[in-house]
C-alpha cells in the first residue's frame, strides 16, 4: 500500500540545513497497524505529513497503492488526500462555527457526494461513534473525548483505506484517550491501515509493528525482516 524509497525532507534554517527526514525507506502492507516513536524533533510528525500528502520530499519516491503520488499536482494529490487517507490530531482542527454534524460533513462536500447521500452517511458515521445526541452540538458543548470522536467520524466519514492519527490523545485524560484508542483500534481491525504517532509507551506497544525514529532516521523496525 505504502512504499518510501529513500525519502529526504530538509528544511532551511537560516544557513543551516535542517534534514527532517534522511533516507527513509519504508513499506507499509494494507490492514497494518504501526505506531511511530521517538523523541521531539525526530522526524515523526515530518514523516506523517509526507505520507498523508500534507507535505513533500525534497527527494526520493512515494508509492501509494502502486502510483508515484510525488509526481503528481497539488490539486490531485488533494483528491487524493480527501478521498483515501483520514487525519485524527492532538488538536481535532474541528471548525468552531460548524456543529459536530457540519463538521463531519466537510470532506463530503468537498468530494461532491449529493446532499441526501451526505445527511445520510453522516447520521451513519455519527452513530458508530455514539454520537448521534450531540450531531447538533458546536465543539465548545463537547468534551475532549467527544470532540475527538467527532474528529475521527469526519476521517472516516469518506471510508479511507489509510487512517493517519498524529498524537490522538495527547490533549484527553487517560479514560478518554483510551476510548479513543480503542476506536481506532476498532477500525483497524475493519480492514482500515492505522498509523498512529505518540509520545506515550503504552500506546506505542499496542501496535502491532513499531517504528523508532532519531535525527530523521529510522532506527528500529520491529516488522523489520
Amino acid at each position: 500500500m505504502i512504499e518510501l524509497s529513500h525519502i529526504h525532507r530538509n528544511f532551511q534554517v537560516g544557513e543551516q540545513t535542517v534534514h527532517a527526514l534522511d533516507d527513509v525507506n519504508l513499506t507499509v502492507e494494507a490492514g497494518e497497524y504501526l505506531s511511530i516513536m521517538g523523541p521531539s524533533g525526530s522526524g515523526k510528525s515530518t514523516l506523517l505529513n509526507l505520507i498523508g500528502l500534507l507535505d513533500r520530499p525534497t527527494s526520493g519516491i512515494y508509492r501509494l497503492d502502486g502510483q508515484d503520488v510525488t509526481a503528481l499536482s497539488d490539486r490531485e494529490q488533494a483528491e487524493v488526500r480527501n478521498r483515501r487517507i483520514g487525519f485524527v490530531f492532538q488538536a481535532f482542527h474541528l471548525v468552531p462555527r460548524l456543529t459536530a454534524a457540519e463538521n463531519v460533513e466537510l470532506p463530503l462536500i468537498l468530494a461532491g457526494i449529493p446532499p441526501a447521500q451526505r445527511r445520510e452517511r453522516v447520521a451513519q458515521a455519527l452513530a458508530a461513534l455514539d454520537l448521534s445526541d450531540r450531531s447538533q452540538h458546536k465543539p465548545e458543548q463537547l468534551s475532549g473525548g467527544q470532540r475527538q470522536r467527532v474528529a475521527i467520524a469526519r476521517a472516516t466519514v469518506m471510508q479511507p483505506a489509510l487512517l493517519l492519527a498524529d498524537e490522538p490523545t495527547g490533549n484527553l485524560d487517560h479514560s478518554s484517550g483510551q476510548g479513543v484508542v480503542r476506536i481506532l483500534e476498532r477500525l483497524n481491525n475493519a480492514g482500515i491501515t492505522l498509523i498512529v504517532v505518540t509520545h506515550d509507551p503504552e500506546i506505542g506497544q499496542r501496535a502491532r509493528r513499531r517504528l523508532q525514529m532519531l535525527d530523521g532516521r529510522l532506527e528500529s523496525d520491529s516488522g523489520a525482516a
